[in-house]
């Protein structure tokens, strides 16, 4: 029913940008909630930003809060990551996620595959 596919990655110095894609490939209308996270090395998987369908409720991980902007484009069935000011300690795998339940417990139903974010010091 969901299939999410992410783009958009790469290397980066510290304050530069990057833009996500992520896009639902099956073609279906779905209203799940959508959002990001990311796995550094080392470290466990964290959350970084979900989005509901209509865009009403958006939440944000405080570490990039002010940098990082999500959102959505229901026409496409996809979700972007707009990620500004980069840090060293944003480098990870970010993950595409969707789920019913997203918002309200952080658990998402469908992962992406990941894709890479690297910031150079």
């Amino acid at each position: 029913q969901v299939q999410l596919v992410e783009s958009g990655g790469g290397l980066v110095q510290a304050g530069g940008s990057l833009r996500l894609s992520c896009t639902n490939s099956a073609r279906t209308f779905t209203n799940y909630p959508m959002g990001w996270f990311r796995q550094a090395p080392g470290k466990e998987r964290e959350f970084v930003a979900a989005i509901s369908w209509s865009g009403g409720s958006i939440n944000y991980a405080d570490s990039v809060k002010g940098r990082f902007t999500i959102s959505r484009d229901n026409a496409k069935n996809s979700v972007y990551l707009q990620m500004n000011s980069l840090k060293p300690e944003d480098t990870a795998v970010y993950y595409c996620a969707a789920g019913v339940r997203l918002i309200a417990t952080m658990a998402p139903d469908y992962w992406g595959q990941g894709t890479q974010v690297t910031v150079s010091s």
